[in-house]
């Protein structure tokens, strides 16, 4: 077991890493929208453009990793993602919404290496029974990750930018390529770490991606779950500082202390639920969980206004165990399908890219009532309290 410590030591900080990324975005979003002078709905599309490589890319990257493996998959992720931050040298001087869509496709491609590997890493590297509780320690790292970037990176990036010099690089590439120093130097580290292989079968006619696997009804189901999860928790996220801002007319400074509180609700929430998953079984706590956010969602809708960000706060704090949840859940049993079922799985990221840009079109149409958009997220944590009580069961 000493040789996975090591091992998953290293893994977690990857969960660190793809968390500051992809929790820049809601912070991204309200820059671009001064930056490139773009309304709530044509901002949105930051997380589309990166949220579109989940869908596009973990085929081709697990059918790369079933013929490689897992480190090869975790090193090149690493250095196409500082590939990507250090696009943002250019970015800095073209100034074009387009460009910046691009670069963060990339940095979204190379984290879409870490993601595809690191979850089914830290399920098979221990007992299967502890599965779902080993991949919500490592995903504590992964709202360590957000806390830091939403309390301290989004204020970085939104209230030092208007000090930014002309003639020097602005606030928000420096953060991007501070991010690529950081990726380089822990692909270097995995390069000269030996890491424990994972032993698989292998049979002649071994598939690199298999289909067949979307036969198995629990993992499906938690394709399904984990593409309403993805979307319902991004659309919160992605507009919790337009939500502060334009809605609730916030300062940036006020907003980004919320989001840094939001962050570190979710964070306390992994914990929690991490410890939790000791005495009560994952299935159950994904449809406590689940529910009591449709509660709170319908809490957003009824009141809005300050009670409503409040609720927001305590939505994230239940969001916190529902991901690696329904992972772990859908993962259960699958053997050598393992990488092709982790595959599909990051692909319902792709909820991503679809459901904030509904919810913000709503909020966007109907700002003298704003908060309705929230009945957007209500229906997927619904579906997710389904997954919870009947739909993780393995049946075939």
């Amino acid at each position: 077991m000493k040789k996975n410590t090591v091992a998953l030591s290293l893994v977690f900080c990857l969960f660190f890493l793809w968390a500051i990324s992809s929790n820049l975005l809601p912070t991204m979003i309200r820059q671009l929208m001064k930056t490139c002078e773009l309304n709530t709905f044509e901002a949105s599309f930051t997380e589309s453009a990166y949220w579109l490589a989940y869908f596009i890319c973990p085929i081709p990257i697990a059918m790369y990793m079933r013929k490689y493996s897992y480190k090869s998959g975790i090193v090149f992720g690493l250095l196409l993602a500082a590939f990507g931050g250090l696009l943002f040298f250019p970015a800095a001087a073209i100034r074009e919404y387009w460009f910046y869509l691009c670069v963060f496709f990339i940095i979204a491609t190379g984290m879409c290496f870490l993601e595809t590997a690191a979850n089914p890493y830290v399920t098979v590297l221990g007992n299967p029974e502890t599965a779902s509780q080993r991949l919500n320690l490592a995903q504590s790292f992964n709202g360590l990750g957000a806390f830091f970037a939403a309390m301290f990176l989004s204020k970085a990036v939104l209230t030092m930018q208007h000090e930014t010099v002309e003639g020097d690089l602005p606030a928000d590439s420096i953060v991007y390529i501070t991010l690529a120093g950081l990726l380089i130097i822990f692909a270097l580290l995995f390069i000269f770490t030996k890491l424990p292989r994972i032993q698989e079968s292998d049979s002649p006619d071994k598939k690199l991606i298999d289909f067949s696997v979307l036969h198995r009804s629990h993992l499906r189901w938690g394709v399904i779950a984990q593409f309403f999860y993805n979307g319902g928790q991004t659309a919160i996220n992605s507009l919790f500082l337009v939500y502060c801002c334009t809605c609730m007319g916030l300062s940036e400074h006020v907003a980004t202390t919320f989001f840094g509180f939001y962050m570190l609700s979710f964070l306390i929430g992994r914990w929690i639920g991490t410890l939790l998953m000791g005495y009560f079984r994952p299935q159950n706590m994904l449809l406590v969980y689940a529910l009591a956010n449709v509660l709170l969602c319908a809490i957003i809708i009824t009141f809005g206004g300050m009670v409503g960000l409040y609720a927001m706060l305590c939505v994230s704090f239940f969001m916190s165990i529902m991901y690696p949840t329904q992972f772990s859940l859908a993962l259960t049993g699958l053997g050598d399908q393992t990488k092709s079922g982790s595959a599909f799985l990051v692909m319902a990221i792709v909820g991503n890219a679809c459901v904030p840009q509904f919810t913000a079109y709503i909020m966007h149409t109907h700002m003298s009532f704003y908060q309705v958009a929230y009945i957007v997220p209500l229906i997927c944590f619904a579906f997710c309290a389904y997954y919870g009580w009947r739909g993780h069961k393995v049946v075939d």
